[in-house]
């Protein structure tokens, strides 16, 4: 609830993505173009080895949005992602998102949101928005 959320408040975790898990995002998603998965063509892209689905990094947030903080019943109502670094399946990744903006009248929070790579350099980040589940009636 938007009550108990402060400013800077930060929540994350780290996450491998693996070549099967980039295999079930292509199978789900229809999109299983050869970068993400023949070796062969790979190597002619700038990136020299397949990469993960960009919008599979992207999802990441949506384990702590909907499962920690702020939690249960939050709704997601706009996510921008800037792609900074390819990322390649099996590398640990570090996940955070951090509060920068609270709006109770109208029940948003507005999170910063950033994926680290194990050197610690910034692959993806963005800005997400999000509407908290409101406190229930006693």
């Amino acid at each position: 609830m938007i009550e108990t959320m402060q400013h800077g408040d930060e929540r994350r975790y780290t996450r491998t993505i693996t070549t099967e898990d980039v295999l079930m995002f292509g199978r789900v998603t229809e999109d299983m173009n050869p970068a993400h998965f023949d070796p062969a063509y790979a190597a002619q892209t700038p990136f020299g080895k397949p990469i993960v689905h960009g919008m599979l990094v992207g999802a990441l947030f949506s384990r702590i949005f909907g499962l920690e903080y702020p939690g249960e019943g939050t709704i997601y109502c706009s996510q921008t992602l800037k792609f900074r670094k390819p990322v390649y399946p099996d590398t640990a990744l570090e996940v955070v998102v951090r509060v920068t903006e609270l709006n109770r009248e109208r029940n948003r929070v507005t999170f910063l949101t950033e994926v680290y790579d194990a050197d610690g350099a910034c692959v993806l980040t963005g800005e997400a928005i999000l509407m908290p589940p409101r406190r229930l009636a006693p």
